[in-house]
């Protein structure tokens, strides 16, 4: 048999499946043609059952064809030019064009999103969206609202204005599906409110054009599933009720076809293009400023030294208390603060004996200073100190004898004001 015939062959097969588009379980199709190039391939819903998530109505809108009849003649087009491209990028002299058809990140860069899900009652529900690129927000979507807020003129990525409608329809029938069958899952499994539901998912795009996926949803803040390869997997030590959502879960194939087809076309899809338009800001790099203090002394006999480092951007960063190369042991940092200005602080602190913190440094690596790091010396801010200190007393000793004799000649009068008028 022929490719093309094989290739016609699956097409039938694909338009009768179509006819059997409400099985229980299964992906629904229509013979209503898909658009070439289309983001959402239309599955019925996202996470739950489908005979439980969507309504009547839509079901109709996610219903849509992968067998268009123009697929066909386009796969064998394509065919000779997917055959030969692998070895034409292999060769050593067309680097722009890799750099085209398989652009390689020098970096990892991890985009993942939360959901935080609470259930009063089943009359009181809240679900919030947000996600990052790195340590960027760039998406927010509170209960209140319909659409996924942007939070970077560049958020958009190289997704149309048309993708992005697409995709957020998904979401918005996802989030109403989400909310109807945790009412039934709580009512199946008899479980208790008030109840908290987080969900995290997101992909990390790695260095040759590859990308790893993740989706994990937890109960109570405890991790109870996670979606592994085409099944969703229970969490070690989640509660036993798990072992019967995850199997319900596994019966609907559109659903985990689509949550596959999430992780691993759209998202990373999603940061290439937010890597693209958002170049400028990811590669910012701007320098930290330091300085060292002394908070109160934790016992008799011993400093609190305090490092501080704010303004850096991006957010690694590595500070350390030191004694020559050695890192001080019982070095302590605190968390990594925003700045109002999208810039980083860092405070990182160490208690030693008074007499010990001579040929104490903090030291400051950072993307920014290549390998200028920044080294402040504890001995040189004490020196600092001391003569701060000296020059405050010199000037309160002057300051006292000018008050006084300002006062004085106030009191007397001046000179001018005693002579007799003519």
């Amino acid at each position: 048999m022929s490719g093309t015939g094989a290739l016609r062959q699956r097409a039938a097969r694909g338009r009768r499946a179509g006819k059997a588009a409400d099985a229980p379980g299964g992906r629904a199709h229509t013979d209503t043609p898909r658009k070439a190039g289309s983001l959402i391939h239309q599955p019925e819903n996202l996470l739950l059952p489908a005979s439980s998530c969507l309504a009547p109505g839509d079901r109709a809108l996610f219903r849509a064809s992968r067998h268009h009849p123009f697929f066909p003649n386009l796969a064998v087009c394509l065919f000779p030019l997917l055959f030969l491209l692998p070895s034409v990028l292999s060769l050593p002299c067309p680097r722009f064009l890799r750099s085209v058809f398989s652009p390689e990140p020098q970096t990892s860069y991890s985009f993942r999103g939360l959901q935080i899900s609470s259930f009063a009652n089943r009359s009181w529900t809240r679900t919030d969206f947000l996600a990052w690129l790195g340590e960027l927000q760039l998406y927010t979507w509170r209960n209140e609202s319909d659409t996924v807020g942007f939070l970077k003129p560049w958020s958009q990525g190289t997704f149309s204005e048309q993708q992005w409608e697409q995709l957020q329809h998904t979401f918005q029938v996802y989030r109403r599906s989400f909310t109807r069958d945790i009412w039934e899952f709580v009512k199946i499994l008899h479980l208790d409110y008030p109840l908290e539901i987080q969900i995290s998912g997101g992909c990390e795009l790695l260095p040759r054009n590859t990308s790893e996926s993740f989706l994990r949803a937890a109960f109570q803040g405890k991790d109870v599933l996670s979606f592994q390869g085409m099944s969703w997997v229970p969490a070690p030590d989640a509660p036993p009720w798990s072992q019967e959502l995850c199997k319900k879960l596994n019966q609907d194939q559109g659903t985990k076809e689509t949550v596959h087809w999430l992780l691993h076309d759209i998202w990373p899809q999603l940061v290439r293009g937010l890597l693209q338009t958002g170049k400028s800001e990811l590669k910012k790099q701007v320098k930290p400023e330091a300085w060292l203090s002394s908070g109160p002394p934790p016992r008799p006999g011993h400093l609190w030294l305090v490092c501080h480092v704010s303004g850096f951007y991006p957010k690694p960063v590595r500070v350390t208390w030191a004694r020559g190369e050695q890192e001080e042991p019982g070095t302590q940092q605190g968390d990594v603060m925003p700045n109002a200005d999208s810039t980083w602080y860092l405070r990182v602190t160490l208690d030693v004996e008074a007499a010990e913190a001579a040929g104490l440094s903090c030291r400051v690596k950072h993307s920014s200073l290549g390998d200028q790091d920044i080294i402040l010396y504890w001995d040189h801010h004490s020196s600092v100190g001391w003569i701060a200190l000296a020059v405050i007393v010199t000037l309160v000793l002057m300051a006292g004898p000018a008050f006084w004799l300002r006062k004085h000649w106030t009191h007397r009068g001046s000179p001018s004001s005693s002579l007799p008028l003519e």
